[in-house]
Order: C-alpha cells, then structure tokens, then sequence
C-alpha cells in the first residue's frame, strides 16, 4: 500500500498508480479465454468436465442441479438466513420494477403511427462466480430482473465446490427467483457453453453476470461471434475509489476499501483526498484493520495493489475519477450530493460516510452488476432494460403515406436507391 502525492507524479507514474492490475495481461488472459472456448465448442460437456476438474477441482456426474440438489440446500440455510434473502430481493425487486418501460405511440405526421415496444430477451444465461466465495447476492441481482424483464428461458451457471455441489445460497436463491435451470459450471467454460450450447446447457441469446478477468474476457469474445451470443456489459474485477475530506473518517474509508479488496488479489481500491493527515490515518487504520479479517491470502495480495493519492483539491478528485471511471465511487465528503452533479463516469455512486457500497452490494436496490475497466465512461450498471429489447413499429394509412411519400421519393433519389422510390410510387399510383 502507497502513499502518492498527485502533483510529484509524472503523467507516466501517474497512469500506473490508476492501472488495474486485472489489465496487466489482458492479451495473454483473451488468447487463454478463446482456448477455452474453442475447448468447449469442440468437445461439449466431455469438455466441461474436463475443465471443471482441472480448475475446479471438481468431478461431476451430472452438469445440472437436480431437484433433490435444489431441496437440500433450501434445508441447509437457517431461517434468517432466507429472512435476509427474501428481504435483499424484494428491495432489489421494487427498485427494478420500477424501471419497467413505457410504451411510446407517435403519430409523426398526420396518418403515421409510430410506437415502440420492449420484448423480453428470449434466453437468457445468468453467470455467478463463486471463485473465492460464493456470491448468492449476484444471483439476487440477476434472477429478479429477468424475472421482472418476463425473460421465457432463465439458464444460470455457477461453479461447483470441490464436492461436486453448487453453493445453497445461490440455489436457494435461483429457486425463490423462478430459475429451474442451473449447472455446476463456471469461469469462461461455463460463458462458452451458454454462448453455443451443448447437449445439456441450452444456447442463450445474451449473457449476464460479473466476473473474473477470463470470464470478462470470454464474454467480449463470444460477443463478437455472430454465432456467439450479445453480453450485457464488461463488468470484470471489483474496483473502488473513494473521494475523501478531511471530515471523513479514517475508520470507514479503510474498511470501505477493504471491502472491495477482499473479494479477488486483482481488486484495486483507491482513495483520492486532499488531506495529507486522512491518507496516513487511512493507511494506519487498513493495516489494523486487515490484521482482524479472515481473507488474508486475498488481502495481502490486493492490499498491495492500493493506492492513497493525495490531491490538490477536491476538484482535483473529481477530475481523476472522472478519468478513472471507477465501478463503485464513493463521495465521503462534506455535501457530498453537491458533488454529484460533477460526476459524470461511474458505475454507481454512494453519497455520504453511511452509505457504504456493501449495502449496494447486497440489498439496497439498485443493481450490482456494473462496468469495471474504465468502460463505466459509456456503459451503465444492468437494469430490466437490458433484459429487454425495444422494438419500433410504423404504421401509415392510405392518407399518411399520400402525405409522407414524395418526402421519401426525394431522398431515394438523392441516394441513388430507385428501388426504395418504387416501392413507394407504385403505392401512391394505386392511390390515384
């Protein structure tokens, strides 16, 4: 963990002390993805076996989850433990219900209607991780929208423990969501198989769901294969930076950035503050506090990759956060939603000291999944809409097309399409 100050630092060191250790061999990481891909396309599920024990350490009779499976893990979770559950996904649901589009109906010229509809995505593949830990809050965030979204074919994919078995908080959470379909796979084999289908992991039309950086990489590979299938957003390694005054508290800020860290060695969290003093407290107060949690194989890899910057200036943060296009933006600062209007690149923002990004995490209610990389400066965090897809449609009347036509007639022609001309022309003579 290192201290920088911002203003010593040349554009070059500056541009490492903002690199995502997951970047560091992107090419390397998309070369052993497609591998895996081409593995998966070639062989199947014999292939899927094949790689869930070699990086699973997994030996499987059977892909799916069988209804008994479903059974005994609802047995296995406590009665507050599916209180708990229930509760994350009703808020989960009560935000994202309320992100269900309008129609839209416009008569554009006299006697031309046009509208637009939202369908769901016919099939949809659900991925999640369970790497380092299982993470049943990611099936919350991806099972209740496509619920809402209406989605017809609900597939979810998520890795087996070394016993065979998926996690009983992820099935629980498929069950009470209305997902039916789940199979014991996961990293890019588990996307390659959604992507093409095999024998039994049906083919999905778009994939869903974080993860690891040969996930991320595989889903942006499949997503350019016309035969593969679309991807939702590149939501890859956690990240988090928080934009901290001197008013903030060393204590929540270190726990904050400990939170994101413990989830993978390539998590990358960042503070950015115009107090030299918070900085140091904050470094103190990290190497306190991780001496008391149980992941320190991950956070004495991922605390290393922390960087406390210390800037000019508050609008100096805004500036490099704005750059850095975090996943998770944290404003522990006074007023902290007069600084909003000034963020214009994150994938979700959490405004003031008691508003922790654990509670996004988990059950506040918008939704989790969010562009990692940098690519939250043009992509959104998932919503019911990207488990939709809106359709326009036009209808003229004999007297709307009359009206309208010759508008078409001169543009065809200025374009040189005298096919397009006819088709209208031979409809405006039959109207004579």
């Amino acid at each position: 963990m290192r201290i920088l100050d911002w203003k010593l630092l040349s554009l070059t060191e500056r541009r490492a002390a903002l690199e995502r250790p997951a970047l560091h061999d992107a090419a390397g990481v998309a070369a052993q993805a497609q591998k895996i891909i081409d593995a998966v396309r070639r062989g199947g599920d014999a292939a899927l076996r094949e790689l869930t024990e070699k990086f699973d350490a997994a030996r499987l009779e059977s892909l799916a989850v069988t209804a008994q499976e479903f059974l005994a893990a609802e047995r296995i979770l406590a009665p507050p433990q599916h209180a708990a559950i229930e509760l994350a996904m009703s808020t989960v649901r009560k935000f994202h219900s309320a992100q269900l589009p309008a129609s839209l109906r416009v008569e554009t010229a006299p006697g031309v209607v046009c509208e637009r509809i939202s369908v769901p995505v016919r099939a949809v593949g659900l991925y999640v991780p369970a790497g380092t830990a299982p993470l049943p809050s990611t099936a919350i965030m991806l099972a209740v929208p496509a619920d809402i979204a209406g989605c017809p074919v609900r597939v979810m994919c998520t890795p087996p423990a070394r016993n065979g078995a998926a996690d009983p908080a992820v099935l629980t959470v498929a069950r009470k969501a209305g997902v039916d379909r789940v199979f014991k796979v996961g990293g890019a084999q588990a996307i390659a198989a959604m992507a093409y289908g095999t024998a039994t992991i049906p083919k999905c039309d778009k994939l869903f769901g974080p993860g690891n950086a040969w996930v991320t990489a595989a889903k942006l590979l499949v997503a350019n294969d016309p035969a593969g299938a679309a991807a939702d957003l590149p939501a890859g390694v956690t990240e988090v930076m928080i934009i901290a005054d001197d008013g903030a508290r060393a204590d929540f800020v270190a726990a904050d950035l400990l939170a994101q860290a413990e989830h993978s060695a390539q998590a990358q969290a960042l503070l950015v503050t115009p107090s030299a003093a918070l900085a140091q407290a904050v470094a103190r107060e990290v190497e306190r506090q991780v001496r008391t949690l149980s992941r320190a194989a991950v956070l004495a890899k991922s605390v290393a990759n922390m960087r406390l910057l210390v800037v000019e200036s508050l609008e100096t943060a805004i500036a490099i956060a704005n750059d850095y296009a975090a996943e998770h933006l944290l404003l522990q600062v006074r007023e902290p939603r007069a600084w909003l209007a000034r963020v214009n690149a994150a994938g979700a923002v959490f405004l003031g000291s008691w508003s922790p990004e654990t509670m996004g995490d988990y059950c506040s209610g918008p939704n989790h999944t969010l562009p990692t990389y940098g690519f939250a400066k043009a992509y959104s965090g998932l919503s019911v809409e990207d488990f939709q897809k809106r359709i326009t449609v036009q209808e003229l009347s004999p007297a709307g097309l009359k009206g309208l036509g010759p508008t078409a007639q001169v543009l065809a022609a200025l374009e040189g399409l005298d096919a397009h001309a006819a088709a209208v022309t031979i409809r405006l003579e039959a109207l004579a």
